[in-house]
């Protein structure tokens, strides 16, 4: 299956959401995905191993102290932090996506004014006789539109690795949660 590219302005593919057999080969996660709001603790939880401002020790930690305070039911809690993380971090990434498309669309737009101010310069210069004023605007306008949009395009390859590091946390912390099952 290759996803449609359209507005994407990075090199990698756009896949709009995280396959979880690469990440989860734990129990299924089908019914925890709809309800794992619902558990105060693991909602909690969730919300802070998620963010990557907490370092990826101090979450496996938090993780190691839940699975120790879960007791017998262990393996249905982990599931259930499993399946929050896989679906609070495919949300964020899938905002990102959608925000990397509209980004996209402006470096598109933002081409698009560039190639016509560079139309209406060749125009004005083959004007007889030139304007020399109208000419210089032109120019001063046109080598704004390139200044910006250079910067933008030099943004999207920074920009275009959010979705992976979002993914490779996640998957950090399914590896996480996994041993903790064991």
């Amino acid at each position: 299956q290759t996803p449609t590219q359209g507005d994407w302005p990075c090199k990698q593919v756009r896949v709009p959401d995280i396959a979880i057999g690469g990440l989860w080969n734990g129990p299924a996660i089908d019914a925890e995905r709809q309800n794992w709001r619902n558990d105060a603790s693991v909602a909690d939880l969730v919300s802070r191993i998620r963010q990557s401002r907490t370092p990826l020790a101090d979450a496996e930690k938090m993780i190691a102290d839940f699975a120790r305070a879960a007791g017998p039911e262990r393996k249905a809690l982990l599931t259930r932090l499993f399946a929050g993380t896989y679906e609070a971090m495919n949300d964020e990434r899938r905002e990102v996506i959608n925000g990397l498309d509209r980004f996209g669309r402006r470096l598109k737009d933002m081409a698009e004014s560039a190639r016509l101010g560079s139309e209406e310069m060749r125009k004005l210069q083959d004007q007889k006789p030139v304007d020399p004023e109208a000419l210089r605007k032109a120019s001063e306008a046109l080598q704004w539109r390139l200044r910006l949009f250079e910067e933008q395009r030099r943004m999207a390859s920074y920009v275009c690795e959010s979705p992976a590091l979002i993914e490779q946390r996640l998957g950090a912390l399914a590896r996480v949660i996994a041993k903790e099952m064991n």
